[in-house]
């Protein structure tokens, strides 16, 4: 699956979670409702302010809109506790990675 097919659909899960249409996320944005549309299919990316933009409207990092089968929602604390910790995994090299899945498991197992 493409990335702009992950990033559209993403898009659209957020934006659905917030109950807005295309057309009030188009003009929340700055973007016409067609340019969503466009993006939410996939046949259309997104710059990166515009990304930022979208982050700040849904209000998710803006990881969340990249990630396969990755759902993040904004419920508060719990959420941003969540994206901090993905982001500080996607920093890590692979022997970092395996020595945190190892603490994590020891942790809660």
């Amino acid at each position: 699956m493409s990335l702009t097919v992950v990033f559209g659909s993403n898009l659209r899960h957020h934006r659905k979670a917030r109950h807005l249409t295309q057309d009030a996320l188009a003009e929340m944005v700055g973007l016409s409702s067609e340019m969503i549309s466009k993006i939410e299919r996939g046949i259309a990316a997104p710059s990166f302010s515009t990304v930022e933009k979208l982050s700040d409207v849904l209000q998710v990092p803006e990881v969340a809109f990249f990630g396969i089968g990755m759902v993040v929602t904004s419920d508060g604390a719990r959420t941003r506790q969540l994206a901090k910790i993905q982001t500080q995994l996607s920093r890590m090299n692979e022997d970092q990675l395996v020595r945190a899945s190892k603490m994590l498991s020891a942790l809660i197992d």
